[in-house]
C-alpha cells in the first residue's frame, strides 16, 4: 500500500487528509511538526510527503530543505499547504512539488498525489 505522511499541527486538517487520502486508497501516517516527520521518514519510507508552511520545531521549508540534503528523501514528493505565508512558499516552489493554499480543496490535493504517485 501506499504510504502518505500528512505533517500539519493542526489536527483537524491532518486528520481530515488523512481521511480523505485513506477513502482514495493510501494508508496515511501523521507527524504534528518537520522535525517529528523526520522520524516518521525514517520509519515508514512514505511515497509522498504532504506539509503545512507554519508549524513548530521545524516548519515546512526546514523540512523540504532537511529532505533535499538527504540522498534517500531530495526525490520524494513534497506538498505545501500555507496561509498567511504564501508569499515566503511561492519564492522556494522550487523545493515543492506543488503548493495550495489555505482554505484548499481536499479533492484536488487527491488528485494531485495520484498525478505524483500514481493510483494506491
Amino acid at each position: 500500500m501506499t504510504t502518505i505522511l500528512v505533517v500539519d499541527d493542526e489536527f483537524l486538517i491532518a486528520d481530515i487528509l488523512s481521511l480523505a487520502l485513506e477513502d482514495a486508497g493510501y494508508m496515511a501516517v501523521q507527524a504534528s511538526n518537520g522535525k517529528k516527520a523526520l522520524e516518521v521518514l525514517d520509519r515508514e519510507q512514505p511515497a509522498l510527503v504532504i506539509t503545512d508552511f507554519m508549524m513548530p520545531a521545524m516548519n515546512g521549508l526546514e523540512l523540504a530543505l532537511a529532505m533535499k540534503e538527504r540522498e534517500d528523501f531530495k526525490r520524494l514528493p513534497i506538498i505545501l499547504t500555507t496561509g498567511a505565508q504564501a508569499h515566503i512558499a511561492q519564492q522556494n516552489n522550487h523545493l515543492f512539488d506543488a503548493i495550495f493554499e489555505k482554505p484548499f480543496d481536499v479533492f484536488e490535493i487527491i488528485d494531485t498525489v495520484t498525478r505524483l504517485v500514481g493510483t494506491p
